[in-house]
């Protein structure tokens, strides 16, 4: 667990970006909070390094095993994620499971199943 969180802080501070790392570690659950600023003079170019650093620290999650979700569910900045830790069969079995007839959310987390 820590080693995830050193090697987030250290994407943090190589890719130059403002992102706090903080957790409640007992649940093995931390968080890395990189704000957007609208003064940003080259926003674009900041908001793909956090989207780097947020890709990073997702993937090195799911390779010890963690999750994409954590305590605040899955948005759709996650979706793709999703899949990569459970894979479309899996989600699409919930998905019908839970809700066949396809009317709540349609295609917020799958777009066919």
């Amino acid at each position: 667990f820590a080693d995830i969180i050193s090697s987030t802080v250290q994407d943090v501070q190589r890719l130059n970006v403002i992102g706090p790392c903080f957790g409640h570690a007992g649940d093995g659950n931390f968080h890395c909070i990189m704000p957007l600023l609208d003064e940003d003079d080259e926003e674009e170019e900041y908001l793909n390094r956090v989207h780097e650093v947020n890709d990073l620290l997702i993937r090195r999650t799911l390779r010890v095993g963690g999750t994409c979700t954590g305590e605040h569910g899955v948005g759709y900045g996650k979706m793709k994620y999703l899949r990569e830790q459970y894979g479309d069969g899996m989600v699409g079995m919930i998905k019908m499971a839970l809700e066949m007839n396809n009317i709540m959310n349609p295609g917020k987390i799958l777009s066919k199943w």
